[in-house]
């Protein structure tokens, strides 16, 4: 399903979220919304987050070949790691690429960003990782 709503910016930059969608959501006072904005794509991502969420950013530079998205994947699944938001880009065709991860570590065996850079550069494709908490 689907919603699309068109709502104003107040005078303080604010905008309401309708009643459907956050009904829909399960979005109510005092939640954390996660933002994230892609400058180059004119975009904002918007996303509910658990009181109890442990959120990490990710920025994963990666050889560029078929499959690498499913391996980081799989690798970080099976330590219980949500992924909350994902965008991978190629920046050489056939060399590098790049992916950007925001993951929930709340329900995972892995408790510290340490612990997700280590597992992440043991895989093959994996050439820098760089992992920070987002604290709201």
């Amino acid at each position: 399903m689907r919603f699309k709503e068109l709502v104003k910016v107040d005078s303080k930059g604010r905008i309401t979220i309708p009643l459907a969608i956050r009904e829909a959501f399960g979005i109510h006072e005092g939640m954390n919304i996660l933002l994230i904005a892609d400058m180059d794509e004119k975009k904002i991502f918007i996303s509910p987050i658990p009181n109890r969420a442990k959120l990490m950013e990710l920025s994963i530079k990666v050889e560029d070949r078929p499959g690498v998205v499913a391996e980081i994947s799989k690798a970080i699944a099976d330590q219980g790691v949500d992924i909350v938001a994902l965008k991978c880009v190629v920046i050489k065709r056939g060399e590098l690429g790049e992916c950007y991860i925001v993951a929930d570590l709340s329900k995972s065996l892995i408790t510290t960003a340490r612990e997700l850079k280590e597992l992440l550069l043991k895989l093959e494709p994996v050439k820098e990782v760089e992992v920070n908490e987002i604290v709201g």
